[in-house]
């Protein structure tokens, strides 16, 4: 189960770097939406363009290049830990989740590499409350951390059992 359960965590992370850059590569490209600007969808959720040059919620805002490095090899560093992790779980839902938020982090740290800073799409707001502004990948990110609090909520007493 091990094996499997790694190949699947892996095979999740590669789909979500890809689904994620292809999301972004058709936002930046044929829709343009750069030169539509706010674009509502519904009454409480637009699309929208905005770089972020920090980590979640715009923290820790990098406008040089020295911030900018050390967020890609923080990101790099969450990734190699988040697969060492990986590597040695033995149970699905756990590779899984792992999976989600190393393909998030990688496919963040691509846009910080090609572009400078991460290209974030969605806002959802209501009654003049704007929530921040996010891609897949950060999708994948807090799916991710969800996940991993679920198997550790589920799978500790499998372990235990299992002793």
């Amino acid at each position: 189960m091990a094996r499997t359960a790694r190949i699947l965590g892996l095979a999740t992370a590669m789909a979500g770097v890809i689904v994620d850059q292809a999301h972004k590569a058709w936002m930046l490209g044929p829709y343009a939406i750069d030169e539509k600007g706010r674009v509502a969808v519904t009454p409480y959720f637009d699309l929208v363009m905005v770089w972020n040059r920090g980590v979640s919620y715009g923290l820790l805002s990098q406008d040089g290049d020295l911030g900018r490095w050390l967020l890609i090899l923080f990101g790099i560093g969450g990734a190699i830990l988040f697969g060492i992790w990986l590597w040695n779980t033995r149970r699905l839902l756990s590779a899984l989740a792992l999976g989600l938020v190393i393909g998030g982090a990688i496919s963040n740290v691509i846009d910080r590499l090609v572009h400078g800073a991460v290209a974030d799409f969605f806002l959802f707001h209501a009654g003049g409350f704007e929530w921040y502004v996010f891609n897949l990948a950060d999708v994948w990110i807090v799916a991710g951390v969800i996940g991993l609090l679920l198997a550790w909520a589920t799978e500790r007493r499998e372990i235990a059992t299992e002793a």
